[in-house]
């Protein structure tokens, strides 16, 4: 992503330059292809451009709007066309992505964000009627985070100059501690109290003393698509999944696509040759790259991303992993502004970023989201429970005895799984796997229950379909996974995630959950509908094995340095772990027995990560729950910040 960044002022002074000029290294390296900046009395704004396009190398940001509001945008427009349409004559074919979204703006005022179909985050600053408005697409693929008090606002592209240069002292949020714990944090959360994200399908208005949160748009509920024959299901997903993709391949530059020989990622890169053969996409190339490891016996690769380079002629970058270090490593690279960036690239993530460097990729293509929303987890209670809500006594009927006979279990079990989704969790209690983990402190848990049992809550019965209400649920699981990534560096890139397209999203929650998923038939609908364009081995492929043996050999190895760290665990002292349980837990993992490693791989992390805090420079204090800890900062690589 490119980088944008702004200050106002609220008492009308300057900002002053030398504060300007120690945030512009920051954003530097994630825009290294042009810059430009906007100074209007108190409030000044800096971009930093990361282009892919032929369209945004012709682009000027911060840009001047016909009615004189100044806006920063960092995105891909994906229905240009049908904007440019609208507009008429204010912008034309060759118009910019930002010039399009600026006449939206000056037309239809805030309205046009649920226009924006694509990837994108933005800042216009309105002079005239002092406000300032931040807002993302709906899923919240961009990064764009905000500091407010009543002196100023502060907006970054990234984390870095909002904690670094805010001259005052962070509390850490122990909602976003204990929703890293649990999966991934709430959207709008920041390990520090006092600066925000900007939540998914959402638009921030600031003004002095004010802000007003608002969702702009969301899914329609109300939506159904019904067709007469499974052959129009399996068109209209064909049409749906092939513009999601041939959204994603407008670049002037070769894209990689990650084959992992799954279903998710080789769909993708089949279709994705299907439109480049139709010469209907930009990019010039293709590339692929490919993990594997010959050594793991319950995962390997190599026999189903070979099938799918067989079909495109074309073999791609191989890493094998098995000679690679696996885990990430837990040394930090400076100053890291949250528990999930600033890492040391190791192992398999080097080589990834040797091959965008070699290639010259600047968008990787992902297949994140694929099992999710394509119905790859084959289980029947979306349907049951639409069948339960809609009072559909006999269709229900025949559902289990179906799904009874797939799964060889009683159908009253079945049933009662289904019906255990409408009942509130404080009866039914949580699944054991995803219950918080022993050893974090007792009153840490009750305090933040609901991050840590990751936001589930149960369904209503009157109202949206289950179905639909569980696929808001798992897309904002999605969501917080995207808003936890770090922006990428060395080489710089993009990451753009086909099954997450909007459009795409609005087909898959609209049709019957019948046609997703079938009894003995995973994925049903995505199967039937790209036969004859993905390799038939991998649509008839069984479900992916989990790697259990490379982390637990990881941990295995390190468990000297993790037992020296785990003596003066700061998250003890932060009132985070019971040091206690935690020293059983270690205990079993030196045994080799049954542990969640997930929870104990991201306690270090965060331990690593407080401990980036504390080493070197100019000290302030940091708290949860009322403990303090040193944060020091390094002044001779940072700057002050005074």
């Amino acid at each position: 992503m490119s980088a944008q960044f702004g200050r106002w002022n609220f008492d009308g002074k300057q900002v002053e330059q030398d504060y300007l000029e120690k945030v512009q290294p920051l954003l530097l390296p994630y825009g290294p292809d042009d810059r430009g900046s906007y100074s209007g009395g108190a409030t000044s704004m800096l971009y930093c451009a990361f282009h892919t396009t032929k369209e945004a190398r012709r682009e000027t940001q911060p840009h001047v709007m016909a009615s004189g509001a100044i806006i920063t945008w960092d995105g891909r427009l994906d229905n240009r066309t049908d904007l440019i349409r609208q507009l008429g004559d204010v912008v034309t074919a060759s118009s910019t992505d930002v010039s399009i979204v600026a006449a939206a703006y000056d037309r239809w005022g805030a309205d046009c964000f649920a226009q924006l179909i694509g990837d994108w985050a933005l800042a216009i600053w309105d002079s005239s009627a002092r406000t300032l408005t931040l807002a993302k697409d709906p899923i919240g693929f961009r990064h764009l985070y905000y500091s407010f008090d009543d002196n100023q606002v502060t907006w970054s592209t990234i984390l870095d100059p909002l904690v670094l240069f805010a001259a005052k002292t962070f509390a850490l949020c122990e909602e976003y501690i204990a929703g890293y714990f649990s999966s991934f944090p709430a959207a709008h959360l920041t390990p520090y109290i006092g600066i925000h994200s900007v939540p998914p399908s959402s638009s921030v208005v600031l003004r002095p003393g004010k802000r007003i949160i608002t969702k702009y748009w969301d899914f329609d509920p109300s939506k159904r698509i019904r067709y007469r024959t499974d052959a129009e299901y399996e068109e209209h997903f064909r049409v749906a999944f092939g513009e999601a993709v041939r959204r994603r391949l407008r670049s002037d530059s070769p894209i990689l696509a990650e084959l992992s020989g799954g279903m998710d990622s080789s769909s993708i890169v089949c279709m994705a040759d299907t439109i480049i053969s139709r010469e209907e996409a930009e990019t010039p190339r293709l590339d692929t790259l490919s993990f594997y490891d010959d050594t793991e016996p319950n995962w390997n690769e190599r026999p189903y991303f070979t099938k799918v380079e067989e079909k495109r002629g074309r073999t791609g970058t191989h890493v094998d992993i098995g000679l690679q270090a696996t885990t990430a490593s837990d040394d930090f690279q400076q100053f890291a502004a949250s528990p999930t960036s600033g890492a040391r690239p190791s192992g398999p993530w080097i080589e990834y970023l040797k091959c965008l460097s070699t290639n010259g990729n600047r968008i990787v293509l992902s297949g994140i989201g694929g099992d999710e929303v394509t119905g790859g987890v084959p289980t029947p209670n979306p349907e049951l429970e639409d069948l339960i809500a809609g009072l559909r006594l006999g269709d229900l009927a025949r559902q289990l005895k179906a799904w009874a006979l797939h799964k060889r279990k009683p159908w009253f079990h079945l049933l009662f799984d289904a019906a255990r989704g409408f009942v509130p969790l404080a009866l039914v209690g949580l699944p054991k796997h995803k219950r918080p983990v022993p050893w974090l402190h007792p009153a840490f848990v009750k305090r933040n229950r609901a991050a840590l049992r990751g936001y589930q809550n149960h369904l209503q019965l009157f109202g949206p379909l289950p179905s639909f209400q569980e696929n808001l649920s798992t897309l904002a699981s999605l969501q917080r996974q995207l808003a936890s990534t770090g922006c990428f560096l060395e080489p710089r890139h993009h990451k753009f995630y086909p099954y997450l397209d909007r459009s795409l999203l609005e087909f898959l929650y609209a049709v019957p959950r019948e046609q997703i998923v079938r009894p003995g038939q995973r994925r049903s609908l995505m199967r039937r509908a790209l036969v004859s364009i993905v390799p038939d081995e991998l649509l008839n492929r069984r479900r992916k094995a989990f790697i259990v043996r490379k982390p637990m050999l990881s941990f295995s190895e390190r468990f000297p340095t993790l037992m020296q760290t785990s003596g003066g665990l700061q998250c003890a002292a932060l009132g985070v772990v019971d040091p206690n349980r935690f020293a059983e837990a270690m205990e079993d993992v030196r045994h080799g027995r049954e542990v969640r490693l997930v929870p104990i791989a991201r306690i270090f992390a965060l331990e690593s990560w407080l401990r980036n805090l504390t080493c070197g420079g100019i000290t302030s204090t940091l708290s949860l729950d009322g403990k303090t800890l040193e944060r020091v900062f390094a002044d001779q690589q940072l700057g002050s910040t005074s």
